[in-house]
């Protein structure tokens, strides 16, 4: 436990923080693994420092904390536990989506790409990219020097930037799913708003370069619904070219299904009960409060059929 951002409590707490990985469908979701992050104070390799170290021995021993558990960034927690579902649990690939606390970190993304699995995930809308139609260009060589390398003529803009370029008149109305809340001006429940889909090239520095330096491109996304002054949403996906526009937003709003499985692990299971404290239990916990959420929902789906043995 440590003082660190919870999304639970919306600030800065002492709390415990765990990464999860959801298997999720049309109508229904599971957290199938977890990871406990462990935050830079819990590992003593990361100071220089002997009584602290010492002190973070102590506490790790304490806890139950083997030598193999050691800090590591909450998009790298998630790549592990997908590498474990891929070869482990033998499933297929399927798209990853994710908040923007993972899609904001490039080198997740490129995590991804290097897995040859398809995303669509959240960033911030000052995220920066290039235009998908800019050339990189190659500076006259005056002979003498190292030769100049491609690059772009103009620095990068931010997905803001590029979104409001392109202006309302570039939306579609997209209408992803059917809900249960009907209106007299909604009868059928439908769950619609609009959307900008547009073609861009990520502009971070770790991003690799091709031969003649173009970055490569992948989809942006951005909603923006009526009445509002700008976009309020934004997600990049590198699935391909002629991927229908519905299906890029159907598969950016599936994260309601976690966000779903976490209100109903907390709330109703008691997800965020847990007061032990060694590694192992939390581990125990997280498992049970799974197994028993997947048991409800098992039983929704189909009220009929015998309890699980």
């Amino acid at each position: 436990m440590a003082r660190q951002y919870s999304g639970t409590l919306g600030k800065t707490g002492n709390c415990q923080i765990g990464v999860s990985l959801h298997l999720a469908t049309d109508w229904a979701s599971a957290a199938v693994n977890w990871r406990l992050f462990l935050p830079v104070s819990w590992d003593d390799q990361t100071t220089d420092d002997a009584e602290t170290a010492a002190a973070i021995r102590r506490r790790r021993a304490r806890c139950k904390i083997g030598d193999e558990v050691r800090h590591r960034e909450k998009w790298r927690l998630a790549l592990d536990m997908l590498d474990e579902a891929r070869t482990d649990s033998g499933l297929s690939d399927r798209p990853v989506v994710a908040d923007s606390g993972y899609g904001d970190a490039t080198a997740f993304r490129l995590g991804l790409d290097q897995r040859g699995l398809n995303y669509v995930v959240a960033v911030k809308a000052s995220t920066s990219v290039q235009p998908h139609d800019v050339v990189p260009v190659t500076p006259t060589w005056s002979g003498t020097g190292r030769p100049p390398q491609p690059g772009y003529p103009s620095k990068p803009t931010t997905l803001r930037e590029l979104a409001l370029a392109a202006g309302r008149g570039s939306l579609h109305q997209v209408t992803w799913r059917h809900g249960s809340k009907k209106t007299p001006h909604n009868r059928t429940g439908a769950m619609r708003s609009r959307f900008l889909v547009l073609r861009v090239r990520p502009a971070n520095r770790q991003i690799p370069r091709a031969t003649d330096g173009s970055l490569p491109a992948c989809w942006l996304l951005a909603e923006w619904p009526p009445r509002e002054p700008e976009p309020t949403d934004y997600w990049l996906s590198n699935l391909p070219t002629d991927t229908p526009r519905r299906e890029l937003v159907q598969l950016a709003k599936q994260r309601w299904r976690v966000e779903h499985d976490y209100r109903e692990l907390k709330t109703g299971l008691g997800l965020d009960h847990f007061e032990g404290r060694s590694l192992a239990g939390w581990y125990r916990h997280v498992t049970l409060v799974s197994l028993a959420q997947a048991i409800c929902t098992q039983l929704r789906y189909d009220p009929k059929a015998p309890a699980p043995a």
